[in-house]
């Protein structure tokens, strides 16, 4: 059973005494008699040593008489008898005798006023929420509109659950705005509720406007991280990675998958080297794992930041983890690029070992080509000869080998004028 937005506690006779004295001097409100008065007390005393029952049972007997009790003695025994069958957490039978207690008339309004509001409470936490609005409608008749923002937040929350989001928009609003002008900032939960409604209302932006509130007045980690998100989701990027970075510089980004959409940040954002940086020190401090995917992004970072001892590295991790060639086969062009040549070819083989490849003539052109980098022509025309049975790297094949054939010409020439 779902419990109540607001604690619901007990009210004492003695208050509400008070209230039909005060309620006296603006209507005519019948009076509670010591008669009754006393033998209400008794009941609650019973409730308060913790034997519920045993105040039923009291009330059971006040209630005998009851044919000559006023409207408003009448309204206090229903209304203990509403707040005894909630405190046994028996929740329909307290909104039945609290919807007695509003039925008499005339009594009290403070009385009137505090069971409406505590009944709309009650039908929420019920999923009743045609009724929340009804009784909110009926304690908003009593109460005017000195009250608004308590009926306001009541409202929206009813709407909300009953899937009126646009009509639950504006009370809540209300009631943040109505807070605002008195320079508070309100409930934290109003501003969940109001970016709960906007994100069913599919209103992205005023989605970041909201969080924004919410990091400004409450400046939780959470928020920061679901800004950022929400910024990605609007393509501002630039914004995103600011709001990630300010919310790493606090210590906010503990989770994986936080430190994983920085890196992602950093990486799309142009800046490779912080990414590989914040993903390297996730992964050794376990805060990510050092899965596939994980070091492929590690070692495009470093790639893409020039850093290829560590991008050689990483891809070499990835390797090991991965059924087919194709890192292998992008750490062979990487150790080509560096010119380590020898790196390169063994790279190269191991890809072309492993297999799947999507273009497997590339890996006999990056042989061919480290070959002849190394004046190896023979190994580097086989190479080539190899790269020409693969359609998209025939082309390129043939050039190369045209290239090396020259070269090795070359070379012959070279050497037979040098032993002459």
């Amino acid at each position: 059973m779902r419990k109540l937005m607001v604690l619901i506690g007990w009210v004492l006779i003695s208050q509400f005494v008070h209230d039909a004295v005060i309620a006296q001097e603006s209507k005519r409100v019948p009076a509670l008699r010591e008669q009754v008065y006393s033998q209400l007390a008794r009941a609650q005393e019973l409730a308060d040593a913790g034997d519920v029952d045993a105040g039923l049972r009291a009330l059971k007997n006040i209630e005998a008489k009851s044919g000559s009790m006023n409207s408003y003695e009448r309204a206090m025994l229903w209304n203990f008898y509403g707040y005894m069958h909630y405190g046994k957490d028996r929740v329909a039978e307290a909104v039945r005798y609290f919807d007695k207690v509003v039925q008499e008339d005339p009594i009290p309004d403070a009385l009137k006023q505090n069971t409406l509001f505590s009944l709309a409470q009650l039908a929420l936490g019920q999923g009743d929420y045609a009724q929340t609005l009804d009784y909110l409608t009926r304690w908003e008749i009593v109460v005017g509109d000195e009250q608004a923002t308590k009926a306001d937040v009541l409202r929206a929350q009813a709407l909300y659950q009953k899937g009126d989001y646009q009509q639950a928009l504006a009370p809540i609003k209300r009631a943040i705005q109505a807070a605002q002008a008195n320079g508070e900032s309100g409930d934290e939960n109003w501003y969940v509720l109001q970016r709960a409604i906007h994100y069913e209302l599919e209103q992205t932006e005023a989605v970041a406007a909201v969080l924004e509130q919410m990091i400004k007045h409450f400046n939780k980690p959470d928020y920061w991280i679901q800004l950022a998100g929400v910024y990605g989701q609007l393509g501002k990027d630039e914004q995103q990675l600011a709001m990630l970075e300010a919310a790493y510089q606090q210590g906010f980004l503990t989770k994986g998958q936080d430190l994983q959409m920085l890196v992602q940040s950093y990486f799309f954002g142009g800046v490779p080297y912080k990414a590989g940086q914040i993903m390297e020190q996730a992964i050794q401090q376990g805060k990510l794992t050092a899965d596939l995917r994980n070091l492929k992004l590690l070692a495009q970072s470093w790639i893409a930041a020039r850093e290829t001892d560590k991008a050689v590295a990483a891809l070499q991790q990835a390797a090991d983890l991965s059924n087919d060639g194709e890192l292998d086969a992008q750490r062979a062009q990487v150790l080509l690029n560096s010119e380590r040549y020898n790196e390169a070819i063994s790279a190269a083989q191991t890809a072309l070992a492993k297999g799947n490849l999507e273009k497997p003539g590339t890996m006999h052109l990056v042989i061919g080509m480290a070959e002849l980098e190394q004046e190896n022509y023979n190994p580097a025309l086989q190479a080539f000869a190899k790269a020409k049975a693969f359609e998209e790297a025939r082309k390129a094949a043939l050039q190369w080998e045209r290239f090396a054939t020259s070269e090795k010409e070359q070379a012959e020439r070279m050497k037979q004028l040098q032993s002459s």
